[in-house]
């Protein structure tokens, strides 16, 4: 409405490529003639005021850079899912990104199966200048008799074993032989290294490693994450300020700041910790990343007003609303301050013929680590003496200690999504809802924060590799961005994606042959107990996973359906059919219900003792809970009308809400339909007379001569 009236409009969305399709999407809705664009990269007055000096038409390159994304996503999803669907399991999908972040899992998963730990040993000696003075612990650099120079080009070469040591002393004879040679030995200082090292503050966060950082520090998932930044992005109430937005916008893969919060924060460090602290820095866009995606036009996260520290908005917003954005602040800060700076020493001892390496540092200045949580342990080691080359040394104790080389780790979403974007594959605002959607269709399950691939995740990225290999490639994916920023600058969209179809569609005629990958059964190591033979394995079935025996269908065991008991009967009638009830046993533990199911699926809420049913006259407000005898019935209302429930919801959830019905009555009249008896019931509506057979057969008597035989019976 308003834009009919208006003598112009500006089209102010995101500065990226799906900005531009969104504002070319607005000029089509709106009929808009001679649609202007213009872009702000903060939101500031200052940048709102430079973007409103400079409007543009819509660039339609950058357009149909979007468009084919969006092609190119569907293309993949919509025509590989059918494919899985008949070949791995039906209802899962393929995904251009998706399906790479399963493959990375599934592969570090295979690395891991396939390593072979080696036993390695480590050798520390205690030292202390000779005649005494401060103690200091070496460890030895290599097993190997050698010369210092040598030893030192041996300590400089990549580790391969836990803890940064080389996994040269294979045994404990090995060890044992090198301990009893260095027991003996003379030790004297070869060489002395100070030197003063500095350590500089990280960039602000952009999408991705404020991801990681809330994994890693602050437990979040990368949606929660994402959700409580979205929270503060748009603003919370501050009392008497109002509704104030806190950070800046959190979907942005760049770590630049605005020339506006480089000031402000420049003042904010002297005044607070003093000018030796401040060294503001424009952090422009980080090089040599293989994604280009459009998202960088976007400064980085940071806080919307300096001067707002987490403590002063503490009261007005909730523990992870604080958490985080105490963490965005500290973050913009610390990389607005001076580096940390250490006195660094390293000392190389000589020992018969042995090289033995001791390190340690000391902090000098603090720098940015005033507002920035240290990680002492890595940062900081123990002191060491004032050594000078060529000094003896006296030992105090010799100690070896047996590792093993470990596989690599297992990802965690934090590290999944710094390999993700390392290598360039999707953009930093959809990793959130990659990691949950692999999750949600159980393409892997997280255990203790580490990432696992499940049968299904490894059934359908077999298949996928196995026939898809190509689109599935890491820097395939990764190319495909550069293939987008080609057509943003220019080239034509078209050719490129009908190659894209014809390469997808020649894949795709040779999976329709292939063979079937069906998820493998999960050892539980349990033998069945109905055949003897076979072992339980764990399965996906229509119904979700089930345990049973590895040798169907020679053995249809399956567990819990082979333990339930036969059905019981309970000697009284089913009120809706007049059939027995019986006593049954489901997955949700015991019920009583109609023999007749499924033509009558009557089923009584609660069973007590002795198979009896409590009925409306025991279940009344005040009453005993028949479930858990702790709690009282109440009252209560839901959505389908009122019930009683047990006074400690949740951790008793029994409710009863037939207790108003009474037992259905029989009125001596055949259904005129299927000349079953007529029941008199009770329903929500007031009483109505209806055929026993229901559901098989729905006959209602007409609302006249229902009352009269209700008033009769």
């Amino acid at each position: 409405a308003a834009a009919k009236n208006a003598s112009s409009v500006l089209l102010g969305t995101d500065p990226d490529r799906e900005g531009e399709a969104i504002s070319w999407h607005l000029a089509e809705e709106l009929k808009l003639q001679d649609p202007l664009r213009i872009e702000f990269e903060e939101i500031t007055r200052a940048g709102v005021e430079r973007a409103l000096g400079s409007p543009r038409p819509i660039d339609q390159d950058l357009v149909n850079a979007q468009v084919a994304r969006r092609v190119l996503d569907r293309l993949v999803g919509y025509k590989i899912s059918p494919v899985l669907w008949r070949k791995v399991k039906p209802s899962i999908s393929a995904g251009r990104v998706q399906s790479v972040a399963v493959r990375l899992v599934c592969e570090r998963e295979a690395e891991i199966d396939a390593f072979k730990a080696v036993e390695y040993w480590t050798i520390e000696a205690d030292l202390q200048p000779a005649g005494g003075g401060q103690a200091f612990k070496a460890r030895l650099l290599t097993a190997a008799r050698e010369d210092a120079e040598k030893g030192e080009a041996e300590a400089d070469s990549p580790a391969t074993g836990a803890d940064g040591a080389r996994p040269e002393v294979g045994d404990a004879a090995t060890a044992e032989a090198i301990l009893a040679e260095l027991r003996g030995a003379a030790y004297a200082v070869r060489s002395v290294e100070k030197k003063e090292r500095s350590r500089n503050p990280s960039a602000p966060y952009e999408t991705s490693s404020l991801q990681q950082d809330a994994s890693n520090r602050l437990r979040f998932s990368p949606r929660k994450a994402m959700q409580v930044a979205q929270q503060l992005y748009e603003g919370v109430e501050l009392g008497a300020e109002g509704p104030s937005g806190l950070i800046t916008y959190m979907r942005t893969d760049d770590t630049r700041l605005s020339q506006e919060a480089i000031a402000a924060a420049k003042g904010f460090v002297g005044s607070q910790y003093g000018a030796e602290y401040s060294q503001p820095r424009g952090w422009e866009k980080k090089k040599g990343k293989a994604a280009v995606e459009a998202q960088g036009a976007h400064e980085a996260i940071r806080p919307t007003d300096v001067a707002r520290t987490p403590e002063s908005v503490r009261s007005f917003l909730s523990p992870d609303q604080f958490r985080l954005y105490q963490m965005v602040w500290r973050r913009f800060v610390a990389s607005q301050m001076a580096p940390a700076r250490f006195d660094s020493t390293r000392v190389d001892v000589g020992a018969g013929g042995y090289t033995l390496r001791a390190t340690g540092s000391i902090l000098r200045f603090d720098g940015f680590y005033k507002v920035w949580e240290r990680e002492t342990e890595s940062d900081e080691a123990a002191g060491i003496p004032d050594l000078a080359a060529g000094q003896a040394l006296d030992l105090l104790d010799l100690a070896s200690e047996q590792h093993f080389t470990q596989p690599p780790p297992r990802y965690t979403e934090a590290s999944l999504i710094k390999e993700l974007e390392e290598r360039g594959i999707g953009r930093p605002s959809t990793y959130a809802a990659t990691i949950e959607t692999i999750k949600d269709r159980t393409y892997v399950k997280v255990l203790e924060r580490r990432l696992h691939p499940t049968p299904l995740g490894k059934a359908a990225n077999s298949f996928l590799t196995a026939n898809f290999d190509h689109l599935f490639q890491y820097d395939f994916t990764a190319r495909m961005e550069s293939d987008l920023d080609r057509i943003e600058e220019g080239s034509a969209w078209l050719p490129f994606m009908r190659e894209f179809n014809a390469e997808l569609n020649t894949l795709l005629a040779g999976a329709q042959e292939a063979d079937p990958v069906r998820p493998a059964a999960e050892r539980t190591g349990e033998t069945c107990p109905k055949c003897g033979e076979g072992e339980l394995v764990k399965r996906e079935g229509r119904y979700g996973e089930f345990v049973g025996c590895s040798r169907y269908p020679q053995c249809d065991y399956i567990k819990d359906r082979e333990e339930r008991a036969e059905p019981v009967e309970v000697g009284r009638p089913c009120p809706d059919c007049g059939r027995p009830l019986v006593r049954r046993r489901s997955r949700r533990g015991e019920f009583v219900g109609c023999s007749g199911y499924p033509d009558c699926r009557f089923i009584e809420k609660e069973a007590g003792a002795g198979g009896e049913v409590a009925g409306a006259a025991d279940e009344v407000p005040g009453a005993a809970c028949p479930q858990c005898g702790e709690g009282e019935l109440v009252e209560k209302r839901g959505r389908f009308g009122p019930f009683l429930g047990c006074s400690r919801y949740p951790e008793c959830k029994y409710i009863n809400s037939r207790r108003q019905r009474e037992a259905p009555q029989p009125t001596g009249e055949p259904c005129p339909q299927c000349g079953k008896p007529l029941l008199l019931r009770q329903s929500r509506r007031g009483p109505f007379v209806g055929c026993s057979g229901y559901p098989a057969c729905r006959y209602v008597k007409p609302e006249a001569a229902s009352v009269e035989v209700g008033a009769e019976a």
